[in-house]
Order: C-alpha cells, then structure tokens, then sequence
C-alpha cells in the first residue's frame, strides 16, 4: 500500500517547536532528518571518516519533519491541520508530499498500544482488548486522531484529571483530538463536556469514541478554532495543543472560567515553559501545579 509521506521542513530553531506540533497530528508515525550534530552522533558508534558524503552534504541549519499519512486518508486534511496549527505556532515552513509503499501501519501499531492505568483512578484500555480491572476504564479508538494516553502530554493531562474531577463539573476540551480528555473527565465524574477542534476528523473520531464509552448523550464536539465555540464558563477547561496557541488562548480563559474553575494546559515543551507561564500570569492566572514528563510541561492554574 502506498502511503503518503508529507515532509515538513522548517529551521533547525524551530526544530522542537516543529515536532511537537507533528506529533499531535500524527496517525502512522513520524521520523526526523536532523543532521545538525551528525559528527558528534557519528562518533559515538564508528568515527567521522566513515560517513558518507551524501550525508555530509546534508544542511545542517534545518530540519525535516516526516508525517505519514495511511492510504485510505485524506492528505488534503492532515496539511489543513498542519498548517493551521504551523501558523498559529509563528513557525515558518515549507511542505511538500511524496508517495511512500509501507506496511500497513494502521494496524501495525495496535501491537504496542496496551492498557495503561494512569493516576489514581484511570485506566485507558484499547477498543480492541479486553481488560479487567477495577479503575474507571477509557476504552479508545484514536483512529486518525491525537491522544492515545502514551504520550507525555495526555497522560500529565490525564493525571490533573485524575486529580481535580470530584463530580458534576462542566468541561471544555480545546484542541479535543481523540475526544481522550473530555471523555475522561465525564468517566470521572463530570456532568456534561464540550470538545473543540479545528479538525473534523478528530471531531468525528472523538464522537465515536464518546459513543464506545458510553458518554455521548453528555459530550458535544464541534469543529472550531480554540475558543470561539465555547459557550458560558466552565469548571475545568483542558488544552493539550502547542506552547504558542496556549499563549494565544490566555487572554480569553479567564472570560471562560467558572468561579473556582481550573485551567490545565499541556503540550508545552520544556523550553517554552517560562513563556506559558508568564502569559498565564498576564492574563490574571494564578499558577497552581507545574508537572513535567520527559521534557513536557503541564500548568494547572485558577482565576487569581
């Protein structure tokens, strides 16, 4: 099957920035050509006369960034999201697309996707297995859409969750994806959720999951950019998108809060952290928790 393979290259500055942003969108993977530190990487495993020149060659002031997009997808929407959320980063690129024979990788890494018990009280169980247990189980399909639980990001967001769902809240998930957060949260306890995306897959995916769980009737999810489809204040308002749309979105949240409401935002790497940080307190935030993964960053904060 031939799968598509969409390159995007940016500057070795914006090379981080660039994968985060990849990595909420991806379905089959990504791979990274970075060749900015190839003799030092080099060295570690033979020694430097042995390279090719054709890697040599490689620039080394940008990066490219592969996303595979599986056969029977729609490219045409996956560089929509690209780009929008590209732009949205202030991340200068370009793209471009190659056709790519591969396996068939949408089944391919069901294999090393398996229950995971996050926090205290969840556990994320994959659509097609049976698992028993005695924590609230989020069983998941993420289909063509972000948010398995693996990653850092989610599972920090999951943990906040976890943590700060007593019963009752209303929810607002921006950046919704798999619909993982939302649904979460209304496993946990919460009354009703909405779940914003500017991608109508995700939107469609997390639909289908919110209907596995048995939680549609108490989980709206509509296509939108960020905020502008939130409607009212909210206990708890989730985002799991990019340090720079983060920063964008922190003028409108305290507009968005319910009184006692907290905002958990993820999907920060660490490098960028002081820069979230600082928006949140501009806006009139009050930081409350700070969690790190593996270089990832997430804020938990309140009206101040």
């Amino acid at each position: 099957m031939e799968w598509t393979d969409i390159r995007l290259t940016v500057a070795q500055a914006d090379a981080e920035a660039a994968e985060a942003v990849a990595t909420l969108i991806a379905d089959g993977g990504i791979y990274i050509e970075d060749y900015s530190d190839l003799e030092q990487q080099v060295e570690q495993i033979a020694h430097v006369d042995l390279i090719e020149q054709e890697l040599l060659d490689k620039p080394r002031d940008t990066v490219i960034v592969h996303l595979y997009v599986q056969p029977d997808a729609q490219p045409a929407e996956t560089l929509a999201l690209l780009r929008a959320r590209l732009d949205a980063a202030g991340i200068r690129y370009t793209l471009d697309t190659a056709g790519v024979e591969q396996e068939d990788w949408q089944n391919g890494w069901r294999k090393y996707y398996h229950p995971m018990e996050i926090g205290r009280r969840l556990a994320v169980v994959p659509s097609w297995q049976q698992y028993e247990t005695d924590r609230v189980k989020l069983v998941l399909d993420p289909g063509l859409a972000f948010g398995t639980g693996g990653h850092e990001t989610t599972s920090l967001c999951l943990e906040a969750l976890d943590e700060r769902i007593r019963g009752g809240e209303r929810v607002l998930d921006i950046g919704t994806g798999s619909g993982i957060l939302a649904i979460a949260a209304l496993k946990l306890g919460a009354a009703a959720a909405e779940g914003v995306d500017i991608d109508p897959v995700a939107v469609r995916t997390a639909g289908e999951n919110a209907a596995l769980n048995g939680v549609a009737d108490r989980l709206t999810v509509l296509v939108g950019d960020l905020s502008d489809k939130a409607s009212g204040r909210y206990d708890v308002i989730t985002a799991n998108i990019v340090a720079a749309a983060i920063i964008s979105l922190c003028p409108a949240v305290p507009g968005l809060l319910a009184d006692g409401g907290v905002f958990i935002a993820s999907g920060i790497i660490d490098t960028r952290k002081d820069e979230v940080l600082a928006a949140l307190q501009a806006a009139g935030l009050q930081v409350l928790a700070v969690r790190e993964k593996r270089g990832w960053e997430c804020i938990v904060c309140a009206k101040a």
